[in-house]
């Protein structure tokens, strides 16, 4: 312990500057902010070591300052940037000690604008070392507080700049490794340095709580999203995800049991000899505004066929004209017999008036394919034709499908993307 619990500042032995004594009993180094010197707490701040002191890092925390974190008092008593480098790449993060006479000494850590709220871990828990995540063919995983936390990221890093009061003593270039496995909602680090095993606990900080516990002026600005980041999904999220989805499904059944709807035959299969067209076939409607639909059945093989079709009304007008293919191929290679294309076509219309009606076919253009193994190619020869009214089609409700299923899967998507961004930094 210090020598004098009652201290409240002090003279640094090797600048003479006066430093305010913040900690509690159990601090045991002191760096002076003005010559970078380490002080030793529990010898008459008699001089350790000298850092070459950097640069102050950013941070909008001062050694001083008093934050309020749920209902707890606690002052920042010291200040460490950290290093990590791997290759050409560097990270630095910044943690402040943090002391409360009633609660003791915790961690705030302050990265690409993201604060974490850190804490010894004093319950049972089993270590997990960095030896352990390289032999293990899956994410290593430990339980703790009811949670079960999965294996994130092992980091090796050192101190490059100390200021303020510290429970421990922070050497120059000392290698701390810490290995980190994350739930939903926390973190358990499991740090060591040299002979020093220590397990932290850590909760994520949002920018309006951090600003509320220090009562900070300016904003935070995080950058990018933190392993600890909660999802914030929207205050409708959840009702939209709900009602999308299950509109969706229920446009599905609807979709369904109307594309079954054959309606009512109107004309039976008419069987068309190639020679006989162009042929032009009458039919009466009697339930105009009905959807109708005439059905073409061909018999191509390794060959195709496109059908010119025209509808005129009772009144002789024309109602439209279009045209539909017909193909169908198979063969056999190495991988065995294969097939593609089929002889079937539709076309689908309302007709405006009750009459008789002029459907008029033929076969515009055809062809053939070679090279079908065993399979000879065939023209077309022969083509049937039906005719339904009263049909019924799921094309619409399959575009409702569609965007209630946008409606429902946006939150969903939302969920999926930021739990990958919060697992993107993982080992």
């Amino acid at each position: 312990m210090s020598l004098n619990p009652e201290l409240k500042t002090i003279n640094c032995t090797a600048c003479g500057a006066g430093l305010d004594v913040l900690g509690g009993g159990r601090v045991t180094t002191h760096v002076c902010a003005y010559c970078g010197t380490q002080l030793d707490a529990l010898d008459n701040y008699r001089s350790l070591q000298k850092f070459d002191q950097l640069e102050r890092p950013d941070s909008p925390f001062a050694i001083g300052m008093i934050g309020v974190f749920w209902g707890v008092e606690y002052t920042v008593i010291g200040t460490l940037q950290f290093e990590e480098r791997w290759g050409p790449r560097r990270w630095t993060w910044v943690d402040h000690q943090l002391y409360s006479p009633t609660h003791g000494y915790a961690w705030l850590t302050l990265e690409d604008g993201h604060v974490t709220f850190s804490r010894r871990y004093r319950k049972p828990v089993i270590w997990l070392s960095e030896a352990q995540v390289e032999r293990a063919e899956h994410r290593p995983t430990r339980r703790a507080e009811g949670q079960r936390f999965q294996y994130y990221e092992t980091s090796t890093s050192s101190v490059i700049f100390a200021e303020g009061e510290f429970t421990w003593s922070p050497t120059k270039g000392e290698k701390t490794t810490t290995v980190t496995a994350m739930s939903e909602s926390a973190m358990l680090s499991f740090s060591e340095t040299g002979q020093e095993r220590e397990i932290y606990y850590t909760d994520y900080l949002t920018p309006s709580e951090v600003r509320n516990c220090f009562s900070l002026k300016a904003p935070l600005k995080p950058r990018g999203v933190h392993a600890l980041q909660e999802f914030k999904g929207g205050r409708h999220a959840a009702f939209l995800m709900r009602a999308g989805l299950s509109a969706m499904v229920i446009s599905i059944f609807l979709a369904l049991f109307m594309s079954i709807q054959t309606g009512t035959e109107i004309m039976a299969g008419q069987r068309l000899s190639m020679h006989q067209l162009p042929a032009t076939i009458p039919f009466d409607v009697t339930h105009p505004g009905r959807l109708m639909r005439i059905d073409f059945r061909a018999n191509a093989h390794n060959s195709w066929g496109y059908l010119a079709v025209e509808l005129e009304d009772p009144e002789g007008e024309l109602l439209f004209e279009s045209g539909r293919t017909v193909e169908y191929y198979s063969g056999r290679d190495k991988d065995g017999s294969w097939s593609e294309g089929s002889n079937q076509a539709s076309l689908a219309f309302f007709p405006p008036v009750a009459g008789t009606y002029q459907l008029s076919v033929d076969l515009e253009e055809s062809g053939d394919w070679s090279g079908s193994g065993s399979s000879a190619s065939r023209k077309i020869s022969e083509l049937d034709l039906r005719l339904h009214e009263g049909v019924s089609s799921g094309f619409w409700l399959g575009v409702l499908v569609l965007g209630f299923g946008v409606i429902g899967g946006l939150p969903l998507a939302r969920r999926y993307l930021h739990h990958k961004k919060r697992w993107h930094g993982s080992d």
